[in-house]
């Protein structure tokens, strides 16, 4: 193929950016659109940087050295870095490619002024947006000094900030290749910013435009602050006008530098609101050119606007598509089950083929559409009334949305208001039995599943798990299940509503709902120190697997029987994996490996266990649980009765209690059954997997999770895969990890976190929700990875989220605090029943608190304290 070091911009457009980098590919596309004016210009070509790169051999083994640096190692980087520019900047340009820039330089005049701007092939992507990574030089005069900057262009590529956000992401240094774009400067009055998109909303109807005096640079550099309009439908609806005492100017001779700017113009608008107006219809005709919001660079001059860049902004979290033009309010699936992770296409699928609810896709996370209910009053309080028991915060913005008074229509009541009220008896009577008969429904349900799901294979697979996904509905729907479910959260509701009001006591419930009986995920955490009561007395064994500590693979288990006492340690954990290995962190996505798969996340766990307790500590401790229970119970009800009308209230309360009790450990047990069944779904998924790599038809098993369950039925049924489309879902998925999904995200594409409206705490408190009572003063460990923690008596667990995985650190700790949850998420759950001070919910937790610090926990009260 014969290689091209030069085009003019107008010869490429946004599918080019192989070969001119991002930015020359949308300045490209740009200079399509009717009506967009672009300043005038060509590209060095990728071809180019190459034909470069080839010059200086020493470079690759450089590069080798850049890829085994550690990205924190920053002294390493930047030496090894500068290193690599001054070999590239000094290689001289070859003739034939010398002679192409300068025919491109006489054709657009040589000696007028240019901006010399780097294009890298990862930059501007719809995934990444690489802003500010490479150089750009303006008002370059002269043949000589733009050569000069083009060779600086291309040696960017590896200054220290690039090279590092490629280490983070993931990103291959020799996969990005770097382009220049040589562009004919424009000398504006104002120049800025437009956002087609609220960039702190996300609001994709309202546009905010950012300007300053002179170039650009003074904006970027943050040299001063700019003018910032808020336009929506064709109208300023928000301006701030800045006192812009500096500005930067382009000087005659090249380069560019600051000047003062007269007093009497500091405080005028840099823009008039109509020309902020032209400029934002400009902003949405690029916008739907590039069919996504738009970041985009402008300039005003005498002749009027031109563009001068426009990248995707990437920061925004998606909208779903609903497939009309109608108001939507979304809330967040993944705040209400403990995980706020983005999921892989399998997982996301599965959840929504099992879910008893519609649920639409965004970002790589689930929402559940709640328009139609915030509309009727009637099931609008019901919404509301649950939402906020399980999550303050997303309460909070559902009343945002509602309180604009325009965005939610209005309709009249169509059908129930959700689960009854507190207060009201649940239609199950308190009886044990009804727990016994529903967990055996669901063990019968899953062995069913187990035996007849060996024999498929193929497209009969497929259409068997559509016919088990609707077993596993009707498992779930069962109303005597729903009903057993509500029965104890309402119990709790009750109890802490009405002692409250009664006794002035807080969050009596959770000293009530000590060690319940039949609670799988804290008997899951119980067990575990049960295992170390097996391998503490075997020496051998306890250093065998600190010697395997960090590795997630089973294999140790093969090798433990060949120390003393290894036979007995392997069965105690495969016992224990028999009935927990289907579990994981973010269980809920099904494409997450399970301990059964990776044994070892349990490892370091298993030693916390064997050094911070001794033998039988299961026993004792639910025992010791069961008794504070019962003591509250007792002086509970003697407190009742020595108030007026305290009969009848003792006897209303014991009822409540002995509900609470009975029901309260089975809320754990049908995430349970789904997630038997997800592992039985997958082992079968991947056996095809494993057949579709045997016949060539996928590099790897793992491929499977990056397509829907329709998508690899019919890969399954055709023996034909889309490798494209599976590479542009991983860098998706990858891409996604840096998004922060919201509780609730609109239509309009605002994203709402919700806020606490509190005054009861200290000032410099962390505001969260109170989910288990009790005041701990500890050191705070910030754990991301359960697998990495090391964890001593008396610390308290600092993480974003807990789903029922987590339960076996929770027997290690003393305190609990997460950024997401609320009254009844598993987390909270099993913090009561173990009786551990827990606050939930509160913002950026793992960010304001450091590893290490001691804090105070209010689990009563609902905030912590950072201490000196």
């Amino acid at each position: 193929m014969t290689e091209r070091y030069v085009c003019d911009l107008h010869e490429v457009d946004e599918t080019g950016v192989a070969l001119v980098g991002g930015k020359g590919a949308h300045l490209g596309g740009l200079s399509r659109i009717e009506g967009i004016r672009v300043p005038g210009g060509f590209c060095v070509t990728t071809d180019a940087f190459r034909r470069i790169m080839a010059q200086a051999p020493s470079i690759d083994a450089r590069l080798d050295q850049l890829a085994r640096l550690n990205p924190d190692d920053r002294e390493a980087t930047r030496a090894l870095s500068a290193r690599i520019r001054r070999t590239i900047e000094e290689i001289a340009i070859p003739g034939e490619l010398l002679a192409a820039i300068t025919r491109a330089l006489a054709r657009l005049g040589e000696q007028a002024a240019y901006a010399v701007r780097s294009s890298a092939t990862a930059e501007d992507l719809p995934t990444a947006s690489f802003a500010g990574q490479q150089d750009t030089y303006l008002n370059v005069m002269g043949p000589s000094a733009i050569l000069r900057h083009i060779s600086r262009c291309w040696a960017s590529l590896f200054t220290e900030r690039a090279v590092t956000y490629r280490q983070r992401n993931g990103i291959d240094h020799r996969t990005v290749h770097m382009a220049v774009v040589v562009q004919r400067m424009v000398f504006p009055h104002a120049a800025g910013v437009l956002f087609t998109a609220d960039p702190v909303t996300g609001d994709r109807k309202t546009a905010t435009v950012d300007a300053g005096l002179g170039l650009g640079e003074a904006l970027v550099s943050g040299l001063v602050n700019p003018d910032v309009f808020a336009v929506r439908h064709g109208e300023v609806v928000a301006r701030t006008i800045a006192a812009k005492r500096r500005a930067v100017h382009a000087l005659p001779t090249g380069g560019t530098r600051e000047v003062a700017v007269d007093s009497q113009r500091q405080k005028r608008p840099a823009l008039t609101d109509a020309r902020v107006v032209e400029l934002v219809a400009l902003g949405r005709r690029i916008e739907a050119h590039f069919g996504r919001p738009q970041d985009i660079e402008w300039c005003l001059a005498d002749d009027g606007f031109q563009i001068v860049q426009s990248r995707p902004v990437t920061t925004l979290f998606p909208v779903p598509e609903s497939g009309d033009q109608e108001n939507h309010v979304y809330v967040s699936v993944g705040h209400g089950q403990m995980m706020t992770d983005p999921v892989k296409p399998l997982g996301l699928s599965m959840w929504r083929l099992t879910a008893m609810v519609p649920m639409h896709e965004a970002g790589g996370r689930l929402f559940v559409d709640v328009t139609r209910r915030l509309a009727a009053p009637a099931s609008r309080a019901g919404l509301l009334d649950v939402m906020g028991r399980g999550d303050p915060l997303i309460r909070d913005a559902l009343e945002t949305v509602l309180d604009r008074g325009d965005f939610v229509p209005s309709l009249p009541e169509t059908g129930p208001g959700g689960p009854p009220g507190r207060g009201a008896p649940a239609p199950v009577e308190t009886d044990p039995a009804i727990i016994t008969e529903l967990i055996e429904r669901s063990r019968a349900s899953v062995a069913a599943l187990e035996r007849d799901i060996r024999t498929k294979s193929g497209p009969a697979l497929f259409d068997f798990l559509l016919e088990a996904f609707e077993e596993h509905k009707r498992v779930l729907g069962d109303p005597l299940n729903i009903q057993a479910i509500m029965a104890g959260m309402e119990a709790t509701w009750w109890l802490n509503d009405t002692l409250w009001e009664w006794l002035g006591e807080k969050n009596a419930a959770d000293t009530l709902t000590l060690s319940a009986p039949g609670n799988v995920t804290s008997e899951m955490g119980l067990a575990l120190l049960d295992v170390a009561d097996v391998i503490r007395p075997w020496p051998e064994v306890v250093a065998f697997l600190q010697g395997v500590e960090g590795r997630q693979d089973g294999e140790f288990l093969d090798e433990l029987p060949k120390r003393a006492g290894g036979a007995e340690a392997r069965d105690a954990i495969e016992s224990y994996l028999d009935r927990y290995g289907m579990r994981c962190v973010g269980e809920i996505d099904i494409t997450r490996p399970r301990w059964r798969e990776r044994p070892g996340t349990l490892v370091p766990v298993i030693l916390d266990n064997v050094r911070n307790f001794g033998p039988g500590a299961a026993e004792r401790r639910f025992e010791q649980g069961r008794q504070k229970a019962r003591k509250k119970e007792q002086d509970v009800l003697a407190r009742l009765r020595a108030l007026p009308d305290g009969d009848r209230k003792a006897d209303e309360t014991k009822r409540m209690i002995d509900r609470v009790r009975t029901f309260i450990g089975y809320r754990e047990y049908p995430k349970y059954g789904i997630i038997s069944r997800y592992f039985v779904y997958k082992r079968a998924l991947l056996e095809e997997a494993g057949r579709l790599v045997r016949a060539e038809v996928l590099p790897e098993k793992e491929d499977i999770f990056y397509l829907t369950f329709q998508e690899l039925h019919d890969v399954v049924r055709s023996r034909q895969v889309d490798d494209r489309l599976i590479q542009e879902r991983k860098d998706a998925f990858r891409s996604y990890h840096a998004l922060t999904p919201p509780r609730v995200l609109t239509s309009d594409g605002e994203a709402l976190t919700g806020s606490y409206r509190r005054d009861d705490v200290p000032a410099d408190a962390l505001i969260g929700v109170p989910v288990s009572a009790g005041t701990i003063e500890g050191r705070a460990r910030v754990i991301q990875d359960m697998a990495e923690a090391d964890l001593a008596a008396g610390d308290i667990l600092v993480t974003t989220f807990t789903d029922p995985s987590w339960s076996p650190l929770f027997v290690s700790i003393a305190g609990l605090v997460t950024e997401v949850g609320g009254q009844m998420t598993h987390g909270a759950v099993i913090a009561r029943e173990y009786g551990l001070p827990a606050v939930v919910g509160v913002a950026r937790a793992t960010r304001l608190i450091r590893d290490g610090q001691r804090i105070r926990v209010h689990g009563t009260d609902g905030y912590v304290e950072i201490l000196p």
